[in-house]
């Protein structure tokens, strides 16, 4: 009963833990990406029209994590394993964005909005 508790908590209940970009050097937002048995976070706020730096910190050694995609963007990054790497790009419009592992199997989601003014 237990076993089948959590998975419905996983499955239906959790919900991905959201991060709004903080502005960097050059006007860039940027996120650190945990990349360990997932993505934390795994959905990003950023302001569409300005560019974006995603800094993904791979900590899993599982080879499905060896790579990050974030296919509208048309970028496919490998990670290295205990290393940081930069995946810049800009969101040209309001949307949601997905970025994934190389199998498809942990997903995140990239929220681009209006800009404030």
């Amino acid at each position: 009963m237990g076993l089948i508790g959590l998975e419905l908590w996983w499955f239906l209940l959790s919900k991905p833990k959201s991060q709004k970009a903080v502005a960097a050097s050059q006007g860039i937002q940027e996120v650190t990406i945990t990349v360990d048995g997932g993505y934390e976070p795994s959905r990003i706020v950023v302001e569409a029209l300005k560019p974006v730096r995603l800094l993904f910190d791979r900590r899993d050694p599982s080879s499905c994590l060896e790579q990050v995609l974030i296919p509208d963007f048309h970028i496919a990054v490998d990670l290295p394993l205990n290393q940081v790497t930069a995946v810049e790009f800009t969101p040209k419009q309001v949307g949601n964005y997905v970025f994934t592992c190389g199998m498809n199997m942990f997903h995140g989601e990239i929220r681009a909005e209006a800009l404030n003014t």
